[in-house]
């Protein structure tokens, strides 16, 4: 009689079958043809492990094990000569005793075997691979070849982080890891040799058991690496580039290299702020924002060393690459001044602007990105200011200096000399540098500075007594403003342009007025310097 084999389950997927020389982890019922039972390896809660074909079994269960898959299931019977025979065991297997066994495949392999790599899906774009001394972050579900599942880093909720090649990792991983791209997907069968051996890891995982390890790599990069720069939109004028120490504003979304989003200035609906090249954003972006144009846009691939590093930060995992797409919005230098370019100027140009002249121009303004804020001609009237006397920001008296009629200009304020860091709530944003296209259409000369009033001609000597019209020895203020105004028109003097008459007259008055009592008498009223000019005043 020879080995009776009836296979009782045969899994649908049998990838390898047992050959003579191979090693192998079953579990076993031994029982006789009765039943009596008189060994079972699911007593001792462990496989048992044996070369087959080497001798090492009994020659039927040698027979009886080949052409087996792992989870196919065979019930054996086996006659005495390929067993115990007429000796037996004694006090365990009577002589000449049929045996019968239920045996269970767990694990298979070969000391010839080496690692296998199954890839089930490579993204498009792969523009990198895993080399030795990498580090890469990836998940996986290990499992033994009977698909028990020993480990998940899934079920951690977070991927395993290691040096590749160096030793961090059991042997058949190092190398399983290898030639990977971030996004791809493997399944790694490592023979227990290159895993935890003979011995196994003294938890879950036996001795000799071989592993299958179903990986995604999720990012990946190396200590040496700097940042990436990639150029997406490089604007065709580019006058100037930024440097350490510029102040930007530039809009970005932050992803990790599997595409995850992190963080993105457009979902706050504001930019980020801020210096470059100073140390005041992580060291990857301080370097990746120099050199940038305005409206320039560029990926910045960052690695973890010039990022957030192992400690991560929110929603940034430890030693993550990060993807940050730029759009740079504008910038400045806190040392800029006003820039001034001259588009059109009158062949005539000899009367300039200067402080005090009254200036009525057209404008419009706009961000450096071309964004308009505001203009003059859709209100349809001139804007109307005093040069220099702080009705308009400081950039704005700068850029309107010794211009003449006629005359067209660009004028670049920073926001230092500009609406500052606050900027104005819902119109102008903070920091912002701002572009003002400027037309002058009228020009009234002011008066010498520090006078509101002069007169063009002589001076009367009995100026108080023909102001004082009642002679009663005091000057109210409604004479004085009768006799100015009387003046004014009269052509005698002159008030300075661009203010309310009654605010200049009331100023004057008040600071003949020297003790405040509402009348000025013939002591208080001086001629300022004993000039032929009349009163200077601080509005």
């Amino acid at each position: 009689a020879d080995v009776r084999v009836e296979r009782r389950f045969v899994p649908e997927s049998c990838p390898r079958a047992v050959r003579p020389g191979d090693f192998v982890r079953y579990h076993y019922l031994g029982a006789f043809p009765d039943g009596t039972r008189f060994d079972s390896s699911y007593d001792r809660g462990s496989t048992f492990n044996v070369f087959v074909g080497k001798g090492q079994l009994i020659a039927g269960m040698d027979k009886a094990l080949v052409g087996m898959c792992v989870n196919e299931r065979r019930f054996v019977k086996i006659p005495p000569k390929l067993a115990y025979g007429s000796e037996g065991v004694s006090g365990v297997i009577p002589p000449n005793a049929v045996l019968h066994f239920d045996v269970l495949l767990i694990d298979l392999w070969n000391s010839e075997d080496e690692v296998q790599v199954q890839t089930y899906f490579k993204p498009e774009k792969c523009p990198r691979t895993v080399q030795v001394s990498d580090f890469v972050r990836y998940h996986y579900n290990g499992t033994f070849l009977d698909g028990t599942l020993f480990d998940s880093s899934h079920n951690r909720m977070r991927t395993y982080d290691t040096y590749v090649g160096i030793g961090w990792l059991i042997p058949g991983m190092d190398q399983g890891l290898l030639g990977m791209c971030v996004g791809e997907k493997r399944v790694i069968t490592i023979p227990p040799f290159l895993a935890y051996g003979e011995e196994g890891d003294g938890k879950e995982i036996p001795g000799q058991a071989s592993l299958v390890f179903d990986v995604v790599l999720l990012d990946l990069h190396n200590p040496k690496d700097g940042i990436t720069i990639e150029n997406q939109h490089v604007p065709e004028s580019c006058e100037r580039r930024s440097q350490a120490g510029d102040f930007l504003r530039y809009h970005y979304n932050g992803t990790l290299l599997d595409g995850t989003l992190f963080d993105s200035s457009y979902s706050r609906n504001h930019t980020y702020d801020t210096y470059v090249g100073k140390g005041y954003v992580i060291a990857g972006m301080d370097e990746g924002l120099l050199g940038v144009c305005t409206g320039e846009k560029r990926r910045i691939i960052i690695p973890p060393h010039l990022g957030y590093g192992e400690e991560g930060r929110g929603k940034i995992p430890g030693s993550a690459v990060l993807v940050f797409d730029i759009h740079v919005v504008d910038f400045h230098n806190p040392s800029d001044s006003v820039s001034i370019t001259v588009n059109y100027k009158p062949s005539n140009c000899t009367v300039l602007s200067k402080k005090g002249d009254y200036l009525k121009y057209h404008y419009n303004a706009s961000l450096l990105d071309g964004t308009l804020l505001d203009s003059t001609h859709s209100l349809g009237k001139t804007y109307n200011i005093v040069l220099g006397s702080g009705q308009v920001v400081v950039g704005m008296d700068m850029g309107l200096q010794d211009m003449c009629v006629g005359e067209r200009r660009t004028v670049v304020i920073p926001p230092h000399l500009g609406y500052g860091e606050d900027g104005v709530e819902g119109e102008v944003p903070g920091s912002a540098v701002l572009v003002f296209d400027i037309e002058l259409l009228e020009l009234v000369s002011g008066l010498p500075e520090g006078y509101m009033f002069v007169w063009n001609g002589e001076v009367s000597p009995n100026l108080f007594e023909e102001i004082d019209q009642n002679h009663d020895g005091e000057v109210l203020l409604e004479e004085f403003s009768e006799y100015i105004q009387a003046q004014v028109e009269s052509g005698k003097g002159k008030l300075a342009p661009g203010f309310d008459f009654e605010k200049i007259v009331k100023n004057m008055f008040t600071n003949q007025d020297r003790d405040g009592n509402g009348k000025v008498t013939a002591e208080e009223f001086k001629l300022k310097d004993q000039e032929a000019k009349e009163e200077h005043d601080e509005l």
